[in-house]
């Protein structure tokens, strides 16, 4: 299938050529020139249906013509290698537990997914370079650790991530290299596109980007609601915690693919660009707000010009499909309570905002079951959950010992040539 580019139909690559490039020359994000559709039987029939196997059905319209099918199935069993688990909550709502990776958060499909067709694409030494706002950092660093011929440099805002998560991407050497960026997530993420721009610097030192933007990041992520569809065998209603919205554009193009749903809620923290475009039809990025759901401390997401894309630029067909949520720092530490006094369950506080999300999505639909994304291990935000239930979350061995580690990173200033210097130094 050809891709194109967001700001150019005539800027078109294969999937093997997207992937590679990551970003398109002229600054827009790829998209497929069309949507497949997928039988009716894929979303709800076959109860042994494992999610790589989904993922094989799903990705293999996207990337015939420049893979083999076999080659693709072995990538997708070997990045999808855990559950992705449905908790019920309470009576209409259920939590899909997306952290039984690597690095505990929803990022690790994604991310191991592209390390393993980069790898597989790739003849040259290639760079990869990614902006983090949490969780992509470790799941990208943790995918690409040791694969031979690819170095990672990864970008994120000091000061403005939890320390596990940090710990997680400072400390795994090799091949992976920490940048912590005097500045907010929207600084790294112009940055990193900047730097994709820069013919020079991409002539020296040949790059792709392990982002959301990256069609290999993005697409493999439908198979998180298509197992959900396909394991509670009904159509439900998704509330999805979103920050640079791919995990969102994900279950759109799953759903535009012939996934049935009774929609999604676009739920966010103070920042709130994308449930203030849908309730008035003006969009307005800006500088992000620092909050608790760190990983949604997004002011201009990437991802936007995808999900208007996929409605054809009809802000009615959008609002039909998707309605906003946001919530604020004491609404989701109240949440994250009433979740564990009610259901004895604990939710990190993005997890939390997906679930407060649905409270008014249900009212209005009777008939309605909700599943809200739960997309990272609540130990990786302790300082956040510790507090409101005065216990510390569970955490994993494994994870206690990577706390443990020395940090390593370097500290450059937000801006274009500082990134240049560091990458070409």
């Amino acid at each position: 299938m050809q891709f194109h580019s967001t700001n150019d139909r005539g800027e078109t690559a294969t999937f093997r050529e997207a992937i590679l490039k990551g970003l398109a020359p002229n600054n827009g994000l790829y998209v497929p020139a069309s949507i497949p559709r997928i039988p009716a039987e894929l979303w709800k029939g076959g109860e042994t249906t494992q999610p790589h196997e989904l993922a094989t059905e799903i990705i293999w319209p996207f990337a015939e013509g420049s893979m083999e099918r076999a080659d693709l199935a072995r990538i997708c069993a070997e990045a999808i290698s855990f559950p992705f688990p449905l908790v019920q909550t309470d009576a209409r709502r259920h939590a899909l537990e997306l952290f039984h990776g690597p690095t505990l958060a929803f990022k690790d499909v994604g991310a191991r997914f592209l390390a393993r067709v980069i790898s597989h694409f790739s003849q040259a030494k290639v760079t990869v370079l990614v902006a983090t706002s949490g969780d992509t950092g470790s799941a990208v660093a943790q995918g690409f650790h040791g694969v031979e011929g690819i170095d990672v440099v990864l970008l994120y805002p000091k000061g403005r991530i939890s320390r596990v998560q940090e710990q997680q991407l400072t400390t795994v050497g090799g091949n992976v290299q920490a940048l912590e960026v005097d500045g907010a997530f929207d600084d790294c993420q112009a940055m990193v596109k900047q730097a994709f721009l820069d013919a020079e610097l991409q002539a020296l030192r040949p790059l792709t980007s392990a982002n959301s933007i990256n069609i290999a990041r993005w697409i493999p992520q439908a198979t998180y609601f298509a197992s959900t569809v396909h394991a509670l065998g009904e159509d439900v209603l998704f509330s999805v915690p979103s920050g640079n919205y791919g995990n969102l554009a994900a279950g759109l193009l799953a759903h535009q693919m012939g996934m049935p749903c009774r929609g999604f809620i676009a739920a966010t923290n103070a920042n709130d660009v994308v449930p203030e475009f849908l309730e008035t039809g003006r969009y307005r990025p800006r500088p992000s707000v620092a909050t608790i759901s760190n990983a949604m401390d997004v002011g201009a997401p990437s991802n936007f010009v995808r999900l208007t894309h996929l409605f054809g630029d009809d802000l009615e067909a959008f609002r039909g499909t998707v309605r906003g949520f946001h919530l604020d720092d004491e609404g989701t530490r109240q949440r994250i309570k009433q979740v564990h006094d009610d259901a004895g369950y604990v939710v990190d506080p993005h997890g939390a905002i997906g679930h407060a999300a649905l409270d008014a999505a249900l009212e209005e639909d009777p008939a309605a079951t909700g599943v809200f994304l739960h997309t990272a291990a609540p130990c990786k935000f302790g300082e956040v959950v510790a507090p409101v239930l005065g216990e510390e979350p569970a955490m994993p061995e494994r994870l206690r010992e990577i706390v443990n580690r020395p940090k390593q990173s370097v500290e450059i200033s937000a801006n274009d040539a500082a990134l240049k210097a560091y990458l070409l130094g």
